[in-house]
């Protein structure tokens, strides 16, 4: 009987694909949260598709042994009516059938990868673009008197509209090293990220509404937080520098960094503050880079929270 010689012993089962899907997720995870997780995932991944690529392609490298053939193969007629010639043979050393199949999964990966990158890039991308803060000014300094407090309420990013609209609490402190002060505190909560509201009176009949060069609306209304800030959420309570006195927040108010511009007050980026030592322009202001709401930002507890997205 002839033997079959289309016969081939197909790969078993691995493990190593299991091990290619999780590279995958470390590399996705780590866009998120960190490079050195992005480079695990790549080894992982790596090491996972050779071993696969190796078992899966065993079963091909490997010529199959087959018993020899006894049968002569049927002489052919000679065309001029002489002696049969005997026909030579030669066996088929690279199946057409792996050749298909490997152009398909080649094709196939190739369309996943077009498909996958863009769409991947999208997602992930804008965390690692930097994305720097508009600057916003604010209006000439003799809006901000001396030792008082107002609310002043502005546009971020004039291209997204309201959707970007913010509000500070800002007090003059009067000068330091021959440099104007200012305490400028965002009012988003540190426990939530709700708005927070000064513990004292709003004066909205001196309300004042400056336009910027660029036409842009700044409003200030003075106010007298006597007792801080509070947040009428959960019921965080800040006092006048934005430190935490009460209530669920886990740090101080953020606050704003600012520089003086032909004597106009620019806003610009934002931290995040663990706690401030002394008030006005004699504070110490234990800084950090801008941390997410309910976020601690030193000692242990910031040890154990989890990595968060690049800001």
């Amino acid at each position: 009987m002839e033997p079959n010689r289309d016969q081939q012993h197909l790969p078993g089962p691995s493990l190593w694909p299991i091990g290619f899907a999780i590279g995958v997720a470390c590399v996705l995870v780590g866009l998120i949260i960190s490079w050195p997780v992005v480079a695990v995932g790549a080894a992982i991944a790596a090491i996972s598709a050779a071993l696969w690529i190796r078992d899966s392609t065993r079963g091909y490298a490997t010529p199959v042994e087959h018993e020899p053939e006894t049968r002569a193969a049927a002489p052919a007629p000679a065309a001029d009516g002489g002696p049969a010639r005997r026909v030579m043979t030669e066996e088929e050393t690279f199946p057409r059938s792996v050749f298909l199949e490997g152009t398909t999964l080649g094709l196939g990966a190739l369309i996943g990868v077009g498909v996958t990158v863009p769409a991947v890039g999208f997602m992930v991308a804008p965390a690692f673009v930097k994305q720097h803060p508009k600057n916003v000014d604010l209006g000439p300094l003799g809006s901000f008197p001396e030792g008082q407090f107002v609310v002043a309420t502005f546009i971020r990013d004039p291209s997204l509209g309201e959707v970007s609209r913010r509000t500070a609490y800002i007090r003059n402190n009067g000068t330091s090293d021959g440099k104007p002060s200012f305490t400028i505190i965002s009012n988003r909560c540190a426990h939530l990220g709700c708005p927070v509201q000064p513990n004292g009176p709003l004066f909205d009949n001196k309300k004042k509404v400056e336009t910027t060069a660029k036409g842009e609306e700044v409003t200030i209304i003075p106010t007298i937080p006597a007792g801080g800030f509070g947040c009428p959420c959960h019921g965080g309570q800040y006092d006048q520098e934005g430190n935490r006195t009460a209530g669920p927040p886990v740090r101080a108010l953020d606050r704003y960094e600012f520089e003086i511009r032909n004597g106009h007050l620019v806003l610009l980026g934002t931290y995040s503050v663990a706690h401030v030592d002394g008030t006005g322009a004699a504070a110490k202001i234990r800084r950090y880079t801008l941390a997410g709401p309910g976020q601690p930002v030193d000692g242990i507890e910031s040890w154990l929270y989890p990595l968060q997205p690049p800001h």
